[in-house]
């Protein structure tokens, strides 16, 4: 039963917040039989709880960023103006755009490897439970004690 709670955590993958209702029916359905079972739910949940805050984090960093590159890339688009004959290129801002832009790359590769802690320690915590191991989820907040 252990198991199946974390691995109900991918229910997300196919209805939206799958990987906090499936774990909890699973989890108080079953927690008070087993010591075991009580543990391992309280880490899948803790660890779930724990990305949707890091999640919301990246989303909260990334929202200005976005807004300043796409301000910056319009000015940008702005800068070659017609004035007569000639093309007059200001060339001021490209190198905090450069800077946006970088910094959202950042966001997207530590989201993409939050994604990826997220699969690979959900399936290391089922493995392990399946074994009779406790297992504990790195970066995981104790919400539930």
């Amino acid at each position: 039963m252990a198991a199946f709670i974390h691995l109900s955590t991918f229910t997300k993958y196919i209805f939206p917040f799958g990987n906090f209702i499936f774990p909890m029916l699973l989890w108080f359905l079953n927690k008070e039989k087993h010591p075991f079972v009580d543990n391992n739910g309280k880490q899948a949940l803790n660890f779930q709880i724990s990305l949707l805050l890091y999640g919301f984090i990246l989303g909260i960093i990334i929202i200005p960023v976005v807004l300043m590159a796409g301000w910056e890339f319009a000015e940008l688009t702005n800068f070659w103006q017609y004035n007569g004959h000639n093309l007059d290129l200001n060339l001021s801002s490209i190198p905090s755009l450069g800077i946006n832009i970088a910094i959202l790359g950042i966001i997207v590769v530590l989201g993409v490897v939050l994604a990826l802690v997220d699969i690979l320690c959900t399936i290391l915590a089922t493995l392990r439970s399946n074994e009779g191991i406790e297992y504990k989820y790195p970066l995981s907040i104790s919400f539930l004690k």
